[in-house]
């Protein structure tokens, strides 16, 4: 994945995976995995369950290391603790702490990147109104439904406004009117220039990433925009395309 805006920014893309290998054990969850991604763009990452897609976010979040190979990210190689308040991450279980409301979640997380009160309290509002939890501010988050605990999780990595998203199967549970208004601020966040990485298996949202990477049993099986995927393999739509490149793997 390449582009005008990486050379823009520097001489490096903003997330390069250089040939990662992860292993368990004997189990073998990703084989030779390289992807570039410049600034200022939606990754979709896209697979069944179990395909690998999470251990590969958690490497690029340097939350997990490669058993083999290098990831980078804005140029730093991963991972590196002074690189975590560039980076919003939300994990496919969410983290919150049940016994604390919505705010205190809030203000615990944003504390840790440093953020001052008057900060805080601006960013909680805005967050809150983008994911429609505001009115449950100070409910307990072991109050929260499932849906409401992703929402809140959502709002959590975009707190302190990082210059890269991870977004770890961010819309599961989410009804589909709220879905559409969070693509609609994913895609305003990365008109002002941050750099996204989504996983889903949701194929409606496949097209609106900028690149997708094709995962399957631990293997990138193939890679471009949507349009690319569709064209070179006759298909009309992204899961059509998925099932030619999975039975080309084979």
């Amino acid at each position: 994945m390449t582009g005008a805006k990486s050379e823009i920014a520097g001489q490096h893309p903003c997330i390069q995976v250089d040939q990662v290998y992860k292993r368990f054990g004997k189990k073998q969850v990703l084989n030779n995995i390289s992807l570039q991604v410049p600034y200022g763009q939606i990754l979709g990452l896209l697979g069944p369950s179990g395909s690998g897609k999470s251990t590969l976010v958690k490497m690029i979040a340097g939350i997990d290391t490669a058993t083999q190979g290098e990831v980078y990210v804005l140029g730093q190689k991963m991972p590196k603790l002074a690189m975590m308040h560039k980076l919003g991450y939300m994990a496919q279980s969410d983290a919150l702490y049940g016994d604390l409301t919505a705010a205190e979640n809030i203000i615990f997380f944003s504390s840790m990147y440093g953020m001052n009160k008057s900060k805080q309290k601006q960013r909680m509002h805005e967050v809150m109104e983008l994911v429609q939890l505001t009115e449950h501010l100070k409910k307990q988050v072991k109050q929260y439904s499932g849906g409401m605990k992703r929402r809140l999780s959502l709002a959590i990595a975009l707190i302190h406004e990082p210059p890269i998203l991870i977004l770890d199967e961010p819309t599961v549970g989410i009804d589909p009117v709220l879905r559409k208004s969070i693509w609609h601020e994913l895609n305003q966040l990365k008109a002002g220039g941050t750099t996204i990485i989504v996983t889903t298996h949701v194929m409606d949202e496949v097209e609106k990433c900028d690149y997708l990477g094709m995962i399957r049993e631990g293997m990138l099986i193939a890679s471009g925009s949507p349009e690319e995927l569709k064209q070179a393999t006759s298909s009309r739509t992204i899961e059509e395309a998925f099932l030619y490149y999975g039975g080309a793997a084979k």
